[in-house]
């Protein structure tokens, strides 16, 4: 009883003694402990666990075994994956750059719309909102041929012959990106609208008093304040891109991956190989690889739009 008494009197004394800053460090650090040690719990221990089973041999039903780099190997060896990463890049520098010049063309003339703003900026944003599995079924829908398919049935009323869509090896990705890049434009003109609303008006003022023309402010003024903004969706955009998964899986149900794998990216391989082939050492060292790959161009993304 005296040995607790004396330690919880020298604790009393060591909290006296601290300063008023150090106090708040310590009352910081302890509010910050819980969610700290949960976010390690429920991303850093999968994290680790998944690159150790990227280097055994299981299916689920026997115990690991330890096989080294053999699944990476067989990794750089498989002509599918080849394919399959290639995919996953297409996805990445067609649907960033295009998704974010339509979001802020969009975003830039709806910020000077006063009449029914509001209602209009819902509108773009409901895409957003809408499942991922409702929106891909609507959209195979559109892709169907005649009498089914809506643009179809456009292109015939023109003259114009039907397209495959998701039935052909050079059509089936660019349509598949189509409605991918429309379910993320709502998010990105919003956050692009908020970015234009905290510029202050003095910099807009000051540069049509000395006659400086619109096309010169959004390059001089517009564009350069809007720098973190861009950052931002264009690190947020490339990770959604990078792990498209939804409207691959629900556009090609019946061929996963589309024809020839024509769609396929690493996000379907990894799910395919791991709850159909239930190869799960192969599955993890296909996510080891997705995930340096999306560390690395996070962090490049970050290196060269950053402030100088």
């Amino acid at each position: 009883m005296t040995a607790d008494t004396d330690v919880a009197r020298s604790g009393g004394r060591l909290w006296q003694g601290l300063t008023l800053q150090q106090k708040q460090v310590v009352w910081a650090w302890g509010f910050l402990a819980v969610p700290i040690l949960f976010y390690g719990l429920i991303r850093f221990y999968p994290t680790v666990e998944g690159f150790i089973i990227s280097t055994t041999n299981w299916n689920l039903m026997n115990s690991p075994s330890y096989v080294g780099l053999a699944n990476f190997k067989r990794l750089m060896a498989d002509p599918v994956f080849w394919q399959v990463f290639r995919n996953t890049f297409l996805y990445l520098i067609i649907g960033t750059p295009l998704s974010l010049i339509i979001a802020f063309t969009i975003a830039y003339h709806l910020d000077r719309v006063r009449f029914m703003h509001g209602f209009i900026r819902a509108l773009y944003f409901l895409p957003f909102l809408t499942t991922a599995t409702a929106m891909a079924w609507v959209w195979r829908w559109f892709y169907q041929p005649v009498p089914i398919g809506l643009i179809n049935d456009l292109l015939s009323s023109v003259g114009l012959p039907q397209q495959p869509f998701l039935r052909s090896t050079t059509q089936a990705l660019p349509a598949v990106l189509a409605p991918a890049i429309w379910a993320g434009l709502g998010f990105q003109v919003v956050i692009f609208l908020a970015g234009l609303r905290a510029i202050p008006t003095t910099y807009y003022e000051a540069a049509r008093i000395d006659g400086v023309s619109d096309f010169a402010i959004l390059r001089k003024i517009t564009l350069p304040l809007l720098k973190p903004t861009i950052i931002f969706l264009v690190v947020f955009s490339s990770i959604g891109f990078l792990r498209i998964f939804d409207q691959v899986y629900n556009m090609t149900s019946g061929d996963p991956g589309g024809p020839l794998n024509a769609t396929k990216p690493l996000v379907l391989m990894i799910y395919q190989t791991a709850f159909s082939s239930f190869d799960m050492g192969y599955a993890a060292a296909q996510t080891v690889v997705l995930f340096l790959v999306l560390l690395s161009i996070s962090l490049l993304q970050l290196r060269l739009l950053r402030d100088r």
